[in-house]
């Protein structure tokens, strides 16, 4: 008794052990892939109040996927963009040259020897929105030996400065106000770093010759909330009121060196140093001085050998400052949850990397998306069927000399890793991050099968033949896409000539008629990764839009719809009387449950039921709860 029990725990969970779901019904949006006039993903959705690793792993093996505590799973012959489940077997993982050449470029930029310039060049090819990124361009052009030309570059480099550290402020402004310390409910301003002339730091008093930037933002910020609170005065009982009362302390000196503390990690292996100073934030050149006259002239351009002049901000990519010490990267696995430096690196990607609009990024959409999880934590209990860090969601930290630059976001399963979302720093374009992680996931799998042996795949999510920019998965040899009808594993190979072809095959036939095997044509890999190199944004595993637009869309009616699509399950599969059904406290099977049901809505629950025991599957219907409320 004793032995089974610690069984049962161990292969399930601490807390709860079954999975209770509710039927959203089929759902209609338009397509985040295509984005075409007339492209509409139907699916089916599933809300999740609990769900077991071992169910959710027995879902993805039918085409599900989450999005939060909600499970989809696309129709396929009726959206236009079908989306194959993919995977690839870790051990058997062949690195292409294109990946081997992203983990040597990491390892040089750690050991100091990477050469930006160069690393750009390969890596951007086309004008994508990553080529667009100031580390591109810092090094993009050559040194000038005219006067006028060098001083027209000086100037551009200092106004990439004064980007950079607005945009600094701009983020520690976001965390301060995630965290609850500045009020959420009013718009703050924006911040804007000032070079500070010579004439001026001459009437400082003692001088400051080593001054070169200052911001006024916290005068700014303090305003807006006093502001807010006498607009405000006759609403006391608001949240509004509440938040700013809480923060009615606030001065601008305070400000000024909360933001200030914050911005000082950042900057702290440049050659600009932070101080706040009665409400201004001043920035100085650390580089010591040896007599005035050459402190003015440090003052007056930033030496190219500190700070680095662009948006990637400190000397992490700076290649003289490269040479001087090699860097650290650490990787650290958290359980999911709510981290207010990781939602601001999250905020900074998606309105940088994919343009979105700063309203439409917040931190409730953040958590529904990437923070929240149905998923019950399984700890390990050492006996060689769960890894050490357990079961679960789960969030991979990426750190460069203790700058967070990636986050990851994962499902550790019993048979696999299966990988969510990728956001990460702008600044590090270069390195080519959403190649980089995925390659660590890979090697995480084939790591951790000594203390789980049956965990051996790596989940990529879905492929999407149609969708140029979701073929890169592809890349990650030899892959498998999930038949959509009789849920069998095909080769990548076998599965591609006919995806050329038309969107949706039912990929089983072409399984069985090759036997199961086919022979990857001569070249193949070159052309895919030539493709890769001009369509991939090098950027994520999956589309911002993909999870939203379809948590968000409009319930269609739940009855079964004439050539909606059907599995190769029997024609038993009709019988419902076993599904599981829970209503409050109580679990029983819905034979058990019939004559608590008149004819109509008797009727009507058994059409639900049917198509939810088709989408899921015999077994899965039988062993997760299907609430009734």
């Amino acid at each position: 008794m004793a032995g089974r029990m610690r069984n049962e725990a161990s292969s399930s969970s601490n807390s709860r052990t079954e999975s209770v779901v509710v039927d959203c019904g089929r759902r209609r949006s338009s397509c985040g892939y295509c984005r075409s006039p007339g492209g509409t993903s139907i699916s089916h959705g599933l809300w999740a109040q609990s769900l077991t690793v071992n169910d959710y792993q027995d879902l993805l093996d039918h085409g599900w996927r989450r999005s939060g505590c909600f499970l989809y799973k696309p129709e396929m012959e009726r959206t236009c963009c079908p989306s194959y489940t993919i995977r690839l077997k870790a051990s058997d993982f062949v690195p292409s040259t294109e990946q081997h050449r992203v983990s040597k470029r990491m390892q040089r930029f750690l050991d100091g020897k990477l050469d930006v310039k160069k690393g750009n060049a390969l890596e951007h090819p086309t004008s994508s929105n990553e080529s667009k990124s100031s580390v591109q361009h810092e090094f993009s052009s050559p040194v000038s030996e005219d006067p006028l030309s060098t001083c027209n570059e000086e100037k551009n480099e200092i106004e990439k400065v004064l980007r950079y550290l607005s945009d600094q402020i701009g983020d520690a402004v976001c965390m301060f106000t995630s965290k609850g310390e500045f009020p959420s409910g009013i718009q703050l301003p924006k911040a804007s770093v000032k070079k500070v002339s010579p004439g001026k730091r001459k009437l400082l008093v003692n001088g400051s010759e080593d001054l070169l930037f200052s911001c006024n933002i916290a005068f700014q910020i303090a305003a807006s909330i006093k502001r807010a609170q006498l607009g405000d005065k006759n609403a006391h009982q608001s949240k509004l009121t509440r938040d700013c009362t809480e923060v009615n302390d606030l001065s601008p000196k305070i400000i000024a060196e909360k933001l200030a503390t914050s911005l000082a990690q950042t900057l702290k292996c440049s050659d600009i140093s932070i101080r706040s100073c009665n409400g201004h934030m001043n920035f100085y050149s650390s580089t010591k001085q040896v007599s005035s006259s050459e402190g003015a002239q440090n003052a007056s351009a930033p030496k190219k050998s500190g700070i680095k002049h662009g948006s990637e901000g400190n000397c992490l990519n700076n290649p003289q400052c490269s040479q001087v010490k090699s860097r650290r990267l650490e990787l650290r696995l958290k359980r999911s949850n709510f981290d207010p430096e990781e939602f601001a690196l999250y905020r900074r990607y998606q309105l940088k990397v994919h343009n979105d609009k700063p309203d439409h990024v917040t931190e409730s959409s953040y958590r529904r998306f990437l923070v929240d999880t149905p998923l019950s934590y399984v700890a390990s209990f050492g006996d060689g069927t769960v890894p050490p860090c357990g079961f679960g969601s789960f969030h991979q930290q990426y750190l460069i000399d203790g700058r967070l630059v990636a986050v990851g976001v994962i499902d550790i399963l019993p048979k696999c890793l299966s990988s969510k979302y990728l956001f990460w720093d702008p600044d590090f374009a270069f390195l080519s991050l959403g190649k980089y992680s995925a390659l660590q996931e890979i090697g995480w799998v084939k790591e951790n099968q000594v203390h789980c042996p049956s965990l051996q795949y790596y989940y990529l999510g879905y492929y999407i033949h149609s969708c140029s920019k979701m073929r890169y998965k592809a890349a990650y040899r030899p892959s498998e896409l999930l038949c959509p009808l009789r849920y069998q594993w095909v080769s990548f190979d076998i599965a591609k000539p006919l995806l050329d072809r038309k969107p949706y095959v039912v990929l089983s036939d072409s399984s069985i008629v090759q036997n199961g095997g086919s022979s990857q044509p001569q070249g193949t890999e070159d052309v895919l990764e030539r493709h890769l190199d001009v369509d991939q944004q090098d950027a994520n595993d999956v589309p911002m839009d993909e999870d939203e637009e379809m948590v968000e869309s409009e319930s269609e009616g739940s009855d079964d719809e004439p050539g909606a699509e059907m599995t190769s399950y029997s024609d038993t599969d009709g019988d419902v009387s076993k599904v599981l059904l829970g209503l409050n406290d109580s679990r029983l099977r819905y034979k058990d449950m019939r004559g608590a049901f008149g004819p109509e809505d008797q009727s009507l629950l058994e059409s639900q039921l049917r198509r939810y025991k088709r989408v899921v599957g015999p077994e899965l219907c039988e062993r997760m709860v299907y609430s009734l409320g």
